[in-house]
């Protein structure tokens, strides 16, 4: 998933805390280098996007 406004390490824990637990997932990682988040697993893409979207940043 494409990721905006993250822009440091601290974002990167904050998106990753923001989706770790949710069901289906059974990892993640986030790079705000390039803007990513990988979710492994089977989650809804779409309760995944909100959690992000819930924790600030913007789902693209």
């Amino acid at each position: 998933m494409q990721v905006e406004d993250m822009s440091c390490s601290g974002c990167e824990s904050a998106v990753e805390s923001a989706i770790d637990g949710l069901s289906g997932v059974s990892g993640v990682r986030a790079d705000h280098e390039s803007g990513t988040v990988v979710v492994d697993g089977d989650p809804d893409r779409s309760v995944v996007a909100a959690a992000i979207e819930d924790a600030g940043y913007t789902v693209s």
